[in-house]
């Protein structure tokens, strides 16, 4: 079946612009005084996850100047700079952290729009150190707006999110799994579609049922809504993803 990557660029920066429209949505919904309750990322509240978003954001237009220029621009500076970054914009006032989004989701937006067919193809290194062609920045943010607007705790669900997305998101996860060295006994069954995907080929023992959304969610660390193991009973935690 089609993935996100499969897709031409014009029907991957469609998708992108939904889930930024859809997490734009989500956002203005929220209050100004209720920026300091928590989302569903542990330790997080909603100023921190908007700032971070909004700095996404910028880190994506610094591999796009990259691969348009080809002067190495990283994403951030170090880790700690990203860290410290977010933090910093976690204290801004609501408008201010509002109009930060605001710029920087223009700003990608008019440095994808001006891409040129060489850009795209152009290699840049994200902040976990892979080498990846520019194009890359459309996944990278498509999956951080989707799953995003869904830590916001407002409306949003796995639901909302196309399918193409959570069928190019959950076997990320379970390579991302398989790569770290944890999870190989497990197996994702789509229940909707029957499709099947171990994390350790041949070593799995646990399988956790459920349709795609609630995979992704359970995968994601989001909850274990509407997934079960084989037997009827509650899935465990999953690894860490990210």
């Amino acid at each position: 079946m089609t993935n996100f990557h499969d897709l031409p660029i014009e029907e991957r920066l469609s998708l992108v612009r939904r889930g930024t429209a859809h997490y734009s949505g989500q956002l203005a919904l929220i209050d100004n005084e209720d920026f300091q309750r928590p989302t569903l990322l542990e330790g997080w509240n909603v100023a921190t996850l908007a700032a971070h978003v909004a700095y996404n954001a910028n880190a994506l237009c610094n591999l796009m100047h990259w691969a348009e220029t080809g002067e190495e621009t990283p994403m951030y500076a170090s880790p700690t700079a990203r860290n410290e970054e977010i933090a910093r914009g976690a204290t801004l006032r609501p408008d201010a952290i509002r109009n930060l989004h605001d710029h920087t989701l223009v700003r990608l937006d008019v440095a994808w729009r001006d891409a040129t067919e060489q850009a795209w193809q152009a290699e840049v290194r994200t902040a976990q150190g892979r080498t990846v062609p520019a194009s890359e920045t459309l996944w990278m943010r498509a999956r951080e707006v989707w799953i995003h607007a869904v830590d916001l705790k407002v409306k949003a669900a796995f639901e909302d999110i196309p399918e193409v997305i959570l069928r190019t998101l959950l076997p990320e996860i379970a390579g991302k799994w398989r790569s770290g060295g944890v999870g190989s006994e497990l197996a994702l069954v789509d229940a909707s579609s029957g499709n099947r995907i171990e994390v350790s080929p041949g070593s799995a023992t646990v399988e956790v049922h459920g349709d795609l959304p609630g995979l992704v969610r359970w995968a994601t660390g989001r909850g274990g809504e509407g997934v079960r193991l084989a037997d009827g009973s509650a899935a465990p935690e999953p690894p860490r993803w990210l």
